[in-house]
């Protein structure tokens, strides 16, 4: 499924590539209005932009002839080629009119000539042209309103002559008999408005009068491939632009934020990166889950167990009444109360985050799943379905020996004799691990939360996620990795420097835990009450070496102090660095079950003196 989904992200990702190309593209044309920017010759004057540009700006930024200067008096001026300046009212930008204000320069007697019509420029033109008649008059006349005639023209009058200039739309019945027509047929420029609010082309003609007494002129920009663009752009409001690399016009976008485009544009494509990174993550995942369960299947198969029991998900879900009585948490997973079809009570391990692949699940069931000692915890049954997976433990009532320990720091001991007994369990058990099975068996992880309680207190040894199977005559095993509880993990395990990794090292944690059970406190925690340079292992030994008292923080008679020492002695020849200096498990026990003391050798000191390492370093200082 996440496979089949990468080609189509990986389509979003070039499609998004594409519009980044684009968003960069429109960022170089968006730099044309920073740097031909709208203006104004004065507030009320028109708003210059392209295709026209003040003469003061790039020539890329208006097209040729389209200049416009600003006079010292803020007006905005137009130059026409052979006929002088005039002054721009209003630029119509959606249709391509600008209205001018003809400049005295232009006497209204010489635009009355048959020369009228103005060859303006190639871009600039005339929008419409009028015909009129002059007609002369002995004595002024009273003009109606709508009379489409003007006059009289002051510059063709004089005394007893009066020139007026009517429409060749007028009827000539309006005109006094006493006037006669001097000249007809005359073309002039006709001046027109241009409803800008409008959303169609809509003009007026105004009076010959605009034209002759307010010198008012509508013109058009003529039609090229550019401005025919630009009227495109206006039409939809967007205003016009020119790429000069392209040689082309373009319309400016609306209001967009090329940065904010690109800043989103970026977290898209990190948010498809990071997606494409999880699906193969989840599809590399689910591919090695597949393998592990293919691993384990053929596991399975291989030993064809028929005790334990196999259980499905669904009956493990209702022996524990779905979960319903937790008993602890741990880093494997969590653990349940449960109860078989029988009547037997089950504690349920729900494995979460397995290592490697099911590594640990297979170390189980490879291993307790065939022991039958009182001092290993019975493994009744597992379940391997898909991704889940769980082990069925016969149910021990006293929790583990930790929980002991606890309530001994909290003045609640055990009495000397039932830890003797506890500790040859836990030592019968290993020894059973290491010689009892066709494969012995390296737990590696020996320690109080490891041992289990039953109903009369009996020691059972548990979890055997770390446990690695080994031939009987193989005297060293390779290890790629460290593997253990820090304080029961012998030094061999960490550097080779200390020897080879055997069955030796579950020695040593069993001694860490002795020292531990004996002395009711975390053996690899230094002591710091009255003796803060000297860890708990020392103060211990050197109280044995001089025969003091050991301090064990409760209250115990004569034989059980003998109890003591002869488990601490036990102790310090299980935790000695030299695997060599190590006991096996046999000879463990045999020392465990001697009556006297004296018959127990003492042992080395198993460590280098922490004080003497003090001492050491403030000599080198001095």
């Amino acid at each position: 499924m996440y496979t089949a989904m990468l080609p189509i992200l990986l389509f979003l990702l070039i499609l998004l590539q594409s519009h980044i190309q684009i968003a960069i593209s429109k960022k170089h044309d968006t730099r044309f209005f920073n740097i031909c920017p709208s203006s104004r010759c004065s507030e009320s004057g028109p708003e210059i932009r392209f295709p026209f540009r003040i003469n003061t700006s790039s020539k890329s930024c208006g097209v040729h002839g389209m200049e416009l200067t600003c006079s010292p008096d803020n007006d905005t001026i137009l130059t026409l080629p052979n006929l002088g300046t005039a002054i721009v009212q209003t630029i119509t930008y959606k249709y391509g009119y600008v209205t001018v204000k003809l400049g005295n320069s232009w006497p209204s007697c010489l635009l009355i000539t048959n020369q009228t019509m103005m060859n303006v420029t190639t871009l600039l033109y005339s929008s419409m042209i009028d015909t009129v008649s002059i007609i002369t008059c002995p004595k002024m006349f009273t003009l109606n309103a709508g009379d489409l005639l003007t006059g009289p023209v002051s510059c063709l009058s004089s005394s007893g002559k009066y020139i007026y200039v009517v429409s060749a739309d007028e009827s000539m019945d309006k005109i006094p008999s006493t006037c006669m027509v001097l000249q007809s047929g005359i073309n002039i420029l006709q001046t027109s408005y241009v409803d800008e609010n409008s959303d169609r082309s809509t003009t007026w003609n105004v009076t010959v009068d605009d034209f002759l007494v307010r010198r008012l002129v509508t013109l058009k920009w003529s039609q090229t491939n550019i401005t025919q663009y630009c009227l495109g752009c206006e039409k939809s409001r967007r205003q016009c632009g020119y790429n000069l690399a392209r040689n082309e016009a373009f319309c400016k976008p609306h209001v967009v934020n090329v940065r904010a485009i690109s800043a989103i544009s970026s977290v898209v494509f990190v948010l498809i990166l990071t997606i494409l990174a999880t699906l193969f993550y989840l599809s590399r995942k689910a591919d090695k889950e597949r393998e592990t369960r293919i691993r384990i299947e053929r596991f399975l198969a291989t030993y064809r167990i028929t005790k334990p029991t196999r259980y499905t998900f669904k009956e493990v879900k209702k022996i524990t009444k779905h979960f319903k009585d937790k008993l602890g948490q741990g880093g494997f997973g969590s653990v349940y109360k449960g109860e078989l079809p029988s009547g037997l009570p089950v504690a349920i391990k729900i494995l979460e985050g397995s290592k490697g692949a099911g590594e640990d699940f297979i170390n189980e069931v490879a291993t307790i799943g065939r022991i039958h000692h009182v001092n290993i915890v019975r493994l009744v049954g597992f379940c391997s379905e898909g991704t889940r997976r769980a082990l069925v433990y016969e149910f021990m009532p006293n929790d583990s020996l930790e929980k002991y320990i606890i309530l001994r720091k909290n003045g609640q001991p055990l009495k000397m004799e039932k830890l003797l007994q506890i500790s040859i369990g836990i030592a019968r058990g290993i020894e059973y691990l290491h010689q009892g099975c066709n494969e012995r068996i390296l737990h590696f992880d020996i320690k109080p939360h490891n041992i289990l309680l039953d109903e009369n207190l009996n020691p059972k040894i548990a979890d055997f996620g770390l446990a690695k199977l080994c031939s009987k005559d193989i005297s060293a095993i390779t290890m790629t990795a460290a593997r253990g509880t820090m304080g029961y993990i012998a030094p061999e395990v960490f550097s080779r420097n200390f020897g080879t990794v055997s069955y030796k090292s579950d020695v040593y944690s069993f001694g860490m835990l002795l020292l531990e059970l004996i002395g009711g406190t975390k053996s690899q925690d230094p002591d710091l009450k009255n003796h803060s340079d000297v860890y708990f292992p020392e103060l211990v030994y050197n109280r044995l070496v001089l025969g003091e008292e050991l301090e064990l923080g409760m209250q115990i008679t004569t034989a059980e102090a003998e109890i003591a020492r002869k488990l601490i002695i036990v102790a310090f020849w299980c935790i000695q660095w030299n695997p060599i200096d190590r006991p096996s498990m046999m000879r463990v026990v045999n020392m465990l079950l001697i009556g006297e003391l004296q018959n127990l050798e003492m042992p080395p000191m198993p460590f280098v003196s922490t004080r003497g390492l003090v001492i050491s370093s403030i000599s080198e200082e001095e």
